[in-house]
């Protein structure tokens, strides 16, 4: 299993990851410690460890509202969903309507045609 040390609040540490996870974990703990480079630069030194708390609180609430988003943009999917299926039968309804009129209309013109066609014939020359 691959290595790769990271740099978190001037400390280095080494951890495993999966292969081909490495740049994605050293971006991570990149990210992880400008969160404590941010709470130190607004707090000051306050202890490692509470600069730690209070970035992994931040990244967990970063989370949390990048879950409620994604619930809230499952239930757009959700609705827009509904209304495709809506729309659709709608365009399917009116199609069969449509379809329905113009094969009337279709009889009616045939009919009037044989009618002509049978007046023609029955006046003969």
């Amino acid at each position: 299993m691959p290595e790769v040390t990271v740099d978190i609040n001037g400390r280095k540490y080494r951890m495993a990851c999966e292969e081909g996870q490495e740049t994605h974990l050293m971006h991570l703990a990149d990210r992880f410690n400008r969160h404590i480079d941010s709470f130190k630069g607004t707090f000051g030194e306050i202890g490692d460890n509470r600069l730690t708390v209070m970035a992994g609180i931040a990244v967990l609430d970063e989370l949390a509202e990048a879950e409620r988003r994604i619930e809230l943009l499952k239930q757009d999917v959700a609705t827009l969903t509904e209304a495709g299926h809506a729309l659709t039968q709608e365009a399917e309804e009116l199609e069969r309507r449509l379809a329905k009129r113009l094969n009337e209309a279709a009889r009616k013109v045939e009919a009037i045609a044989t009618a002509i066609d049978e007046t023609g014939a029955a006046s003969g020359p």
